[in-house]
């Protein structure tokens, strides 16, 4: 039975003994029309439990059987004459207590819903939801949500469903077939922090943390991303990551986790900061905020290259024509480095695009670009979007690399022999391989920067 179904049952049957005082004074009293209707009352009480069990636990439990005897004995006891019912009243009673300490003994299922949106993203969910799979008494829902990309004045525009593109290991909910209002779940998780404030793309409001928070009690926010590890005390370097500490899900929901003891100390200084010591004390957000670690790692170093499958295109383009692999470098684009550096980015692909086409039978580009690249351009640099598609769309057509757009990025990690690209989360995450990396400098147009 669902915890909060079986606390639910057990408020009723805790309004029961209430009641059942109540009679013992109104049986004193002689109040003979106030005990009639307060039996009346009590029974149905006494059934809504009973079929509140049945409709979890199937027919012919114990508690069941025991629910009908009390019924029993408050019929009876409407029917006996005073003297009667005080006897009665503590039969009642007694009744009560078998009642509660049944119930008390059925086991509790726990719900846990997962909420990913990006099927790119369900790493950082993935770990977690292993753990409540494994878990006999738990039952756990992956429900992927809509999303829609911007217009550059915010409005929606392109929607998106990613419920296809997640592994095959993964039982997928749509998101109709789930009433949250009427299976109000134990838990809930999220990875998307924004709500109404990302200027590229948006889920559907129904899923922003705040309208979310009113069906659980548990609202758990995981960051889709990994931020650079920095000293909480650094103030020259920590304020560049203050609006990822302070979005929406960090206010709302109930538990955050972040990746280390360290970020979960940042974020609670600017928790503190932007929202007050005076109306939510620091032991609030202390108590909050966990640094538990990010499931992306927990994935990362669980793929080896020697047990991830690559596609059929791939392998054409990774083996040599003597049977032994090319080495593999993962070219990973940013959405932050094209709006910092917008055209002067692209200029730098092509570079990148010459070098390693001219090496492509030494070495095989895997190009991953960041997957809301064309929500960033198309919402924040429309003006790019010709010579950025023109660009994709000729690297994709010559085939002498690997293009890279599926959900699947750990793949892409573990694989490749070696990172190139820009400075993101990615980066933190490569880290962990132990494996070469290096970050382009995008300054640098008239030739590439990768060693020879």
């Amino acid at each position: 039975m669902r915890k909060y179904i079986k606390n639910h049952i057990l408020e009723i049957v805790k309004s029961l003994f209430h009641a059942n005082q109540l009679l013992k004074k109104l049986i004193v009293k002689n109040s003979i029309d106030e005990i009639g209707v307060l039996l009346q009352d009590m029974q149905a009480a006494a059934i809504e439990v009973g079929e509140a069990i049945e409709k979890n636990q199937g027919e012919g439990t114990e508690a069941v059987r025991l629910l009908e005897k009390l019924c029993e004995l408050i019929w009876e006891t409407s029917q006996a004459q005073m003297n009667e019912k005080s006897r009665l009243h503590k039969a009642i009673g007694k009744s009560l207590e078998i009642v509660q300490s049944q119930i008390q003994n059925i086991p509790e299922r726990t719900e846990v819903v997962f909420l990913p949106y990006k099927a790119c993203m369900w790493d950082s969910l993935e770990s977690v939801w292993m753990a409540a799979e494994e878990d006999e008494s738990c039952d756990a829902y992956v429900i992927p949500i809509p999303y829609c990309d911007k217009n550059p004045d915010g409005s929606f525009k392109e929607a998106h469903y990613e419920a296809e593109e997640y592994p095959d290991y993964v039982p997928i909910t749509h998101f109709d077939d789930y009433n949250f209002e009427e299976r109000y779940p134990d838990v809930i998780f999220i990875h998307n922090p924004y709500d109404e404030y990302n200027h590229m793309t948006s889920v559907h409001p129904f899923f922003y943390s705040k309208n979310l928070k009113q069906f659980t009690d548990k609202l758990v926010y995981i960051p889709y991303f990994i931020l650079n590890e920095i000293d909480p005390d650094n103030k020259e370097v920590v304020g560049d990551i203050e609006h990822f500490c302070t979005m929406p899900a960090v206010l709302y929901a109930d538990y955050v986790i972040v990746q280390s003891e360290a970020m979960r100390q940042i974020y609670i200084n600017f928790a503190v900061n932007s929202w007050g010591k005076e109306d939510i004390p620091m032991s609030y957000w202390e108590k909050k905020i966990l640094g538990l670690g990010s499931p992306k790692v927990d994935k990362v170093l669980t793929d080896e290259k020697e047990k991830v499958e690559m596609p059929k295109e791939w392998l054409e383009i990774v083996q040599k024509p003597d049977g032994t692999n090319k080495r593999i470098i993962l070219y990973n684009t940013s959405v932050a480095a094209l709006l910092n550096y917008e055209d002067r980015l692209l200029e730098k692909m092509k570079t990148v695009f010459r070098v390693f086409k001219e090496k492509q039978d030494e070495v095989a580009l895997l190009w991953r670009p960041h997957p809301l690249m064309h929500a960033a351009i198309g919402s924040m640099r429309p003006q790019l979007r010709e010579e950025y598609n023109r660009m994709e769309e000729q690297y994709k057509m010559e085939g002498w690399g690997i293009y890279d757009d599926t959900a699947d990025m750990n793949r892409a990690i573990a694989v490749s022999d070696a990172y190139y690209g820009d400075m993101s989360s990615l980066v933190q995450l490569y880290q962990k391989t132990g494996k070469p990396i290096m970050i382009q400098n995008v300054e640098c147009l008239a030739h590439t920067d990768i060693g020879q």
